[in-house]
């Protein structure tokens, strides 16, 4: 065992904390990484006060993880000590189901092994990347390309494949119009994606707020849906909708804006049920989707694509004792857009 200092939850009502977990031994198939960034996702913040469901503590969040090998197992091939790699929301699967096969590791069928809040194989929790190193199966560690920085790829990890993949699944590129709901964490990716795919992109916020920024990512056209005629002015003008918030929004006023076969892919995760009136989906033949984050190619591919087109998260590096600041500041939308932890601060 490997014991190394991290920052967790000790319960759902009290501060995450200093403290020290442990790491496997560096199996044949292991990869033994130094944990150089890691990126604050809302999720965190979710499964660390258990909103979601009831966690067991203690808990390390994490799963935008960047750093660099340090040590692999003695039958490991595809990474190397001083390789440049991630981690993302997933570090094991069956590899043997229908959807494993099929690259899509994130719907195993008999079910993922989470970075954090999960139990291994071994029948151990799984902790996350607010720490020094981290020991995962070389099929789950991501290679990332030397054209992004460290701390501005560890978002990408989770932000970044969670609208890649909705946007290639549904065609965004020249041509297409794709309209970005909510301009955080999730949504300055995905106009920076859109854009970069070809894609005519507008982001709808709930004011115009962060309009410069917007238009700077590469948005075309950003308007604001606290204000009714922007859903008269816009209706039936986009061909996906990709829908990034955490919150409970009305369906069917954001579907009257998608075009006849248009889809609305909602990435973002609302702790209350939403609903809507299937007329508006009857209407245009509109479709209304999930999608969530992507499986270990699609994510390769995505990082690739980020390093050829120089994209990397918008990010503000912190230290760890600034961690529980920084959760307040997500809740409160003040954030652009992406914390990021200096985990040389936990050392």
């Amino acid at each position: 065992m490997l014991t190394v200092n991290a920052y967790g939850a000790t319960s759902a009502t009290e501060p995450l904390v200093p403290m020290t977990v442990d790491r496997r031994e560096v199996g044949p198939h292991d990869v033994l990484i130094e944990i150089k960034y890691t990126g604050i996702c809302h999720s965190d913040i979710h499964h660390a006060r258990s909103d979601w469901k009831q966690e067991t503590y203690p808990l390390v969040p994490g799963h935008e993880i960047a750093g660099i090998v340090t040590e692999v197992g003695s039958e490991v091939t595809r990474h190397a000590v001083g390789d440049r790699v991630g981690v993302g929301c997933m570090v094991d699967s069956c590899r043997e189901c229908a959807n494993c096969r099929k690259g899509k590791e994130q719907y195993c069928l008999k079910g993922n092994t989470l970075t954090y809040a999960d139990v291994d194989a071994g029948g151990t929790p799984t902790q996350g990347g607010y720490a020094t190193h981290i020991v995962v199966t070389e099929d789950f560690v991501l290679r990332i390309p030397d054209g992004i920085a460290l701390d501005a790829a560890a978002p990408l990890l989770c932000a970044g494949i969670t609208t890649y993949a909705p946007l290639l699944r549904w065609g965004a590129g020249p041509g297409k119009k794709v309209a970005v709901v909510g301009l955080g964490g999730l949504g300055h990716m995905a106009v920076k994606l859109a854009h970069a795919m070809g894609a005519e992109v507008t982001v709808l916020s709930q004011s115009l707020r962060k309009k410069d920024d917007g238009l700077r990512l590469g948005a075309d056209q950003y308007h604001a849906t606290s204000d009714p005629a922007t859903f008269e002015q816009l209706a039936d003008s986009f061909d996906i909708i990709v829908n990034t918030v955490s919150a409970k929004i009305d369906l069917d006023a954001y579907l009257s804006l998608l075009a006849t076969d248009g889809v609305l892919a909602n990435v973002g995760a609302p702790s209350e049920p939403v609903s809507l009136n299937v007329f508006s989906l009857l209407g245009g033949e509109r479709t209304l989707a999930g999608s969530l984050i992507g499986g270990i190619r699609k994510t390769q591919e995505m990082l690739d694509f980020c390093a050829e087109h120089g994209i990397g998260s918008e990010i503000e590096v912190i230290p760890a004792e600034k961690i529980n600041e920084a959760y307040e500041r997500v809740l409160a939308s003040d954030v652009r857009y992406r914390f990021v932890i200096d985990i040389a601060t936990l050392s």
